[in-house]
């Protein structure tokens, strides 16, 4: 059992990791795991609006694709163009002693391969997930969301990506606070 608690341990290390590439947008922040959280969940929306997905595979798809992230931090676009990262041989390091190891690589193998359904919506839901916060920032009057959120939108694949980008992007980020409101 001593494994199960190691990776609990570094499973719990994406809380305390943030993603870098807030620094080179000048505003916003978020950990690894604020964001795997928010995929997830969008996964797990997602599996319930698709009927043909297989929903387990899709939410811990999700659940997992950063797990190498532990060990190498996050690399944006920018240091990805200076640094190379051997997310592989995180992995097999992280579950080299995990009965369900290969599972993991596993998921995160058919994650990075984007072929399968269920790789398709788990990369848009990481892609929606960086939209959200986009969007918040934007509400909020930060400055350069517009340019990202351009991008962000030119990567969904989906046309379940698609539309639930449109929602969010029609949708102030506080609107689900508002809803119901009486004094």
């Amino acid at each position: 059992m001593k494994q199960i608690a190691d990776i609990l341990f570094e499973a719990r290390m994406l809380k305390d990791l943030k993603r870098s590439g807030y620094a080179f947008l000048g505003n916003g922040t978020e950990s690894i795991a604020d964001h795997c959280f928010t995929t997830t969940f969008i996964c797990w929306i997602m599996a319930r609006m698709v009927p043909e997905v297989n929903k387990e595979r899709l939410t811990a798809m999700a659940l997992v694709h950063d797990m190498a992230e532990a060990r190498t931090g996050d690399f944006n676009y920018v240091q990805k163009n200076y640094a190379r990262v051997d997310e592989a041989a995180a992995l097999t390091h992280l579950v080299r002693d995990l009965p369900f190891g290969p599972d993991i690589i596993a998921l995160v193998a058919e994650f990075n391969a984007g072929k399968t359904l269920e790789a398709r919506l788990a990369k848009d839901a990481d892609q929606l997930s960086f939209i959200l916060e986009l969007k918040k920032l934007k509400d909020t009057g930060a400055a350069f969301p517009d340019r990202w959120l351009e991008v962000i939108g030119e990567r969904l694949k989906t046309d379940m990506g698609k539309q639930m980008a449109a929602d969010i992007l029609e949708t102030r980020w506080d609107n689900w606070w508002l809803n119901g409101y009486s004094e």
